[in-house]
This record gives C-alpha cells, sequence and structure tokens, in this order.
C-alpha cells in the first residue's frame, strides 16, 4: 500500500510538471488532458483519479502562485512595523520569482497564458479575491505609516496601495518578458526600495 501511494503521488507531480509545461506553452485553451497525459508518460485515467477535469488542474496550477501571497497576506498583522512589513512583503513577493520555479511558471501563466473564460472561472475569482486583499493589506501599511509618520498626505490610502499594487506586478510582468532587462535578483533591494518609496509618498 505504501508503494502504491509513493506511485500515486508521483504520478500526480508529473502530471502537474507536465501541465505547467503546456500550459506555459500553449495556454489554457490549446492544452488538452490528452496532451498532458502524454507529456506526463501516463494516461487520462490517472489524470482523472487525481482531478475531475482540465478546469479543477488549471485550479491546482494557478494555486502555486496564488498560495504563496495569500500566506504572505496571512503573515501580516498590525503589529508590525508598516515601513519593515512593506519591504518584507515586496522582498519575499520579488524572491519567488527565482526562487521558487513554480511560483515563477504558475504566475506566467496566469499574467500571459490565461484565456478569462467561464470555464477558469473559479481561478479567476480566487485571483480577484487575492488583489483584493493585497491592496488592503497594502493600503494597511500606508495608513499606520501615516498615523506613525503623522502624515499629512491627501492621496487615498486605497488609491496609493493601488500603485504599489501595480507597481509589484509590473515589475513582475517585466522580469517575465524578458529576466536580463532589470537583472530582478541582481537589483531587488532596489526594486523594494522604491515600493516603500510609494507607501511614503507625501502626495
Amino acid at each position: 500500500m505504501k508503494r502504491s501511494k509513493e506511485d500515486a503521488a508521483k504520478t500526480r507531480q508529473k502530471v502537474i510538471d507536465a501541465a505547467l509545461k503546456l500550459f506555459g506553452q500553449r495556454g489554457y485553451s490549446g492544452t488538452t488532458l490528452r496532451l498532458i497525459a502524454d507529456e506526463a508518460g501516463c494516461s487520462r485515467g490517472p489524470i482523472y483519479w487525481h482531478f475531475a477535469n482540465k478546469e479543477e488542474l488549471f485550479e491546482e496550477i494557478l494555486a502555486y502562485s496564488q498560495a504563496p501571497l495569500e500566506k504572505l497576506i496571512a503573515q501580516c498583522d498590525d503589529s508590525q512595523e508598516p515601513v519593515e512589513a512593506a519591504s518584507n512583503f515586496a522582498r519575499q513577493w520579488l524572491s519567488l520569482l527565482f526562487d521558487d520555479a513554480y511560483y515563477r511558471q504558475s504566475f506566467e501563466i496566469l499574467l500571459n497564458k490565461t484565456e478569462y473564460t467561464e470555464s477558469v472561472s473559479p481561478s479567476l475569482e480566487r485571483e480577484r479575491a487575492l488583489t483584493v486583499s493585497l491592496i488592503t493589506t497594502f493600503a494597511s501599511f500606508v495608513e499606520r505609516y501615516r498615523q506613525q509618520s503623522d502624515s499629512k498626505a491627501s492621496a487615498d490610502s486605497q488609491v496609493v496601495a493601488m500603485s504599489m499594487y501595480s507597481y509589484l506586478m509590473g515589475v513582475t510582468q517585466s522580469w517575465m518578458v524578458n529576466p536580463k532587462l532589470n537583472q530582478l535578483e541582481v537589483n531587488i533591494e532596489f526594486y523594494v526600495t522604491e515600493f516603500v518609496r510609494l507607501l511614503q509618498s507625501p502626495q
């Protein structure tokens, strides 16, 4: 029985690896379970053992980029110094891009290979909820920084938080298009500093 569980786990991982590769190459609509099975070296039977359908497998793939960010949000609390909390958040978000291949591949599929159709609506609903949570978290950083520094900035904290979110997404997207363009691993502290600069905007 132990061997069977180990074999099942290995097959499941082969399916996930194959799906990451093919969704990344062909997008959601251009990838079939037959193609994934061929890439994984199995029949479609083992895929259906682990996943109800292609949609559920796609949800699993996108979760590789969604779950780490959800975890970062969950770790934030109001006792943290806001500048330090924002710095750590941005640093971990960006570090995952070159430290975690599954996170990177999943994020690239989300940004560049996902068709916004009804068939992938559960994954997109999770992504929309994550976006709201990220902006809410960043707004909390802004509000606590302003309280501590007695800042009189006029811009709404949600607007600033949206700019912070857009900044990290922009850095992420540009790096995925051409990793040599911004040399993220070498210049990560610069990008973290610029993220915090948005938080501290006097506007």
